[in-house]
This record gives structure tokens, C-alpha cells and sequence, in this order.
């Protein structure tokens, strides 16, 4: 026997209608993008665009938006064009007062709007994402005044370098631009450059050293041959110079280069700014890439703990060395005085300027420690997994970006998207904290 059905009265029809409109207007993201000022951001942004005639540029907002769900969420360029399409909270976010059925702008786009702001504009966003917390009271304007520094380093996409590889490859990709221009080489070495690199591998991996060194010396000798043969075809055709002119100069650098020299090598062709950073881990000794300078807030705030300023450091400098560039930066984005850095040994000797002197608290230090700055010397740790979450959720892991405005794009938006996610998060238990007192309340007559 069923059940008798349930006629809702009109106090409940209410009621229903009530907690759906809430639950709707209340999503975090409809929240999120009702909080943020966006008109702080088209200024901001809107100062590379000149009234010129042509197309346009596509609204802000959108561009903004795009970039903040890209490294709120994790998605690459295609995935993101694909959750747009089909999410309506993605759209009303970026601006939409429609529901859109395709899309209203070109995966390129994202790639040139990231181009045309560059690493200072782009700060403005995770400005943004600092002003919304102390907004929603996620965070206290005096917490900020306190933060842990620490560098780490954020991968490139490339494969781990070793000479015999890029020997290799710098020889395939001379051959191949060597076709495409219609320069008719003596020899491409194709086969017998596979097969010295096949056998390279295995008598490395076998630990025959000598015989994995003599097809090594093949492998320079096929791409110095090479190199000679395109020099002596180009010479005199100044367009033929012009086209191989950046390939012959990263050759002939992994022609030359040896194992153990001093000062920049090429790890990658593709990616010749990358670097070979050591940290000194034991899982890891060697990373390459870039360093990148991360400070988040010394307490643990209500909304989480929030990164406040983020730069990518070109050059591997000394650790110690990066103060004096990143304390005047984090001001200017915080808009108040640090009062207190705190960071770790590799800190020591640092050149802070000189009124941050005594503001700054190393690891193991003793002079000058009080109780209470004991205390947040424990707290020096917090920063660690900041880091890795903005490596494992927000991009920073390996950075696909090209170049070294690349490098320092990433390592902004990443911060930005992991400050963002907090939000979403701390935005959310509002949200249910609302709902819960809504539900507590007696609206529907018991009688």
C-alpha cells in the first residue's frame, strides 16, 4: 500500500521557494563574483588599451574571470573553454547575463590578454583576492602585517636534460628547419644518430661508462657536422642567416658545453631560460626551472592561510639575497608595513634594507628572540604545504607558460587561484552557516 501523498501547504510552498532562491543566488562563485570589485580591475588592467581604430578587446571581466577559474580549479586553456560552455555559475562569473550556448571568445585569447598584462598588472588580481578577504572577513587587515618567506622552485615542462638527449635533439631540429627552408644537407644522420642514442642509454643504464662515453663522442661529432654543413650552405644568404640564427647559437652552446663547466648552460631548446636549481632534497637533488619567492600570512586566519606575495626570481639567486626586492613589492601589494618576516636558515646573511634589519627572525636564531617570537618561530613551518598546494592544485608544479614572462605569470596566477579557493571555500560555510540558522527558525505554523 503506497504512502498517502503530502500536499505542502502555501507556507511551505514558501519556504521551498525561499531556501531554492537562496541556495541559487548563494552559490559561491555568485557570491564570490558579487564581492569582487571589478571595476578596480578594468582600470587597472584597461591601461594597455588604447582607443585606436580595429576589433575591440573582449570585456575585462571575462579575461579576468577566465584567468581566475584557470588556476582556481586547475584546468588548462581547452579544458576551461569546455566547463564555460556548459557551466552557468563559470559564465555569470566572467560577466554573462545570459547563458551562452558557445563560446564568446578564442582559446588564443587567453594566451594574449596573459602576454599583454605581464607579472605587474597580474598582481592585481591577488591584490583583489586579499582585499575580498578582509571584506568577508576571512582575514584581519592587521594579520598581514606578519608573513613567513621562503623560496621554492617552479618546474618548466620540459624532460629531465642529459647530454646525449640534447646532442640529439639539437641535430634532429637543425635537420628539420634545414628541410623546411630547403637547405640540401651532405648527411642528416637520422639513423645512425637514433641508434648511438639508443645505445648511449644502455650502456649508461648498464654502468659501461666507457663504452657510453664513445657514443657520446658520436653524437657531438654528428651535430658539430651538421652545424658546419648548414654554416658553410647559409653563408652570404642574409634571410637563411636570419632563420638559423637562434638554433645555431643554442647548437653550437650544447656542442660546447661539458659536464661539470662553470657559469649558465642550455637544459632545454625549447626552453633556454630554464635552470637547474638544487634544494637540497633527497628525492630530488636537481630541479629545473625557476626560483619563485613565496610569503603567506604567520597566523592562520579565519578563511585559511593566505599567500600574500608571490615573484619568480630568474638567475637562481641566494635566497638571503631576495629580500631586498621582495619586502618593498609585498608592501606595496599589502599597502601597510611588515612589521615581522620570519624564515629559514638560508636566510642568513641577508640584505633586507636597513630599517627591516631586526624585523627579521631566521630559524635557530637567539639574539633578540622574546618568548613570543619563539612562539612564532614554530609557526615558520606553516609555509611548506602553502607550497604544496599551490604546486599540486594550482599549476606551480610545472609551469607550461613559455618564456620567462611565463615564469613569472604562472607563479602570480597561481597564488592568485589558490587565495581564490579559499574564499570559495570560506564563502561556502557561510553559505551553510545562513542555511542552518535559516532551517533552525520555525517558519511554518505547527497548528
Amino acid at each position: 500500500m503506497r504512502p498517502p501523498e503530502r500536499r505542502e501547504t502555501g507556507e511551505q510552498d514558501l519556504f521551498r521557494s525561499r531556501l531554492d532562491q537562496i541556495i541559487d543566488l548563494k552559490h559561491p562563485l555568485v557570491a564570490l563574483a558579487r564581492t569582487v570589485d571589478w571595476g578596480f580591475l578594468e582600470e587597472r588592467f584597461g591601461e594597455v588599451y588604447t582607443d585606436d581604430p580595429g576589433r575591440p578587446p573582449l570585456p575585462t571581466r571575462l579575461m579576468a574571470g577566465l584567468a581566475i577559474l584557470k588556476h582556481t580549479y586547475d584546468l588548462s586553456d581547452e579544458v576551461l573553454c569546455e566547463r564555460w560552455v556548459e557551466n552557468p555559475y563559470y559564465q555569470y562569473f566572467c560577466g554573462e547575463e545570459f547563458f551562452q550556448h558557445r563560446l564568446v571568445f578564442d582559446r588564443s585569447s587567453l594566451t594574449r590578454w596573459r602576454n599583454r598584462m605581464g607579472e605587474q598588472r597580474l598582481q592585481a588580481l591577488l591584490q583583489e583576492s586579499l582585499s575580498v578577504a578582509t571584506r568577508t572577513k576571512a582575514i584581519k587587515p592587521s594579520e598581514l602585517s606578519r608573513v613567513i618567506v621562503d623560496t621554492t622552485v617552479q618546474p618548466k615542462n620540459v624532460t629531465f636534460p642529459t647530454d646525449a638527449k640534447l646532442l640529439n635533439r639539437a641535430r634532429e631540429k637543425l635537420v628539420r628547419l634545414a628541410q623546411r627552408h630547403g637547405v640540401t644537407l651532405r648527411q642528416s644522420y637520422a639513423r645512425v644518430g637514433k641508434f648511438a642514442l639508443i645505445q648511449h642509454q644502455r650502456y649508461a643504464h648498464a654502468k659501461q661508462f666507457k663504452r657510453a662515453n664513445r657514443m657520446l663522442k658520436k653524437l657531438r661529432t654528428y651535430l658539430g657536422r651538421v652545424i658546419r654543413d648548414i654554416g658553410r650552405k647559409i653563408e652570404g644568404n642574409g634571410g637563411l642567416e636570419a632563420a638559423f640564427a637562434k638554433l645555431l647559437l643554442l647548437a653550437r652552446r650544447v656542442h660546447g658545453q661539458q659536464q661539470r663547466q662553470r657559469g649558465p648552460k642550455v637544459y632545454s631548446l625549447h626552453a633556454p631560460e630554464v635552470e637547474c636549481i638544487g634544494k637540497g632534497k633527497a628525492h630530488r637533488p636537481y630541479e629545473f626551472g625557476v626560483k619563485v619567492s613565496v610569503a603567506t600570512t604567520l597566523k592562520h586566519c579565519k578563511g585559511g592561510q593566505f599567500v600574500t606575495h608571490v615573484k619568480a626570481l630568474p638567475g637562481n639567486p641566494y635566497d638571503g639575497h631576495t629580500l631586498a626586492t621582495v619586502i618593498p613589492d609585498m608592501e606595496a601589494l599589502v599597502g601597510s608595513t611588515i612589521a615581522r618576516i620570519l624564515a629559514d636558515k638560508g636566510y642568513r646573511g641577508h640584505n633586507a634594507p636597513p630599517d627591516y634589519k631586526f624585523r627579521v627572525f631566521l630559524s635557530g636564531q637567539k639574539r633578540g628572540v622574546t618568548p613570543q617570537i619563539k612562539r612564532e618561530l614554530r609557526r615558520r613551518a606553516a609555509v611548506e604545504p602553502v607550497i604544496g598546494h599551490l604546486k599540486a592544485e594550482h599549476r606551480m608544479g610545472r609551469n607550461y607558460l613559455w618564456f620567462r614572462r611565463g615564469d613569472a605569470n604562472n607563479a602570480v596566477l597561481a597564488a592568485v587561484g589558490y587565495n581564490f579557493r579559499r574564499l570559495i571555500r570560506w564563502l561556502r560555510i557561510l553559505l551553510w552557516q545562513l542555511l542552518a540558522a535559516l532551517l533552525a527558525e520555525p517558519l511554518i505554523n505547527p497548528a
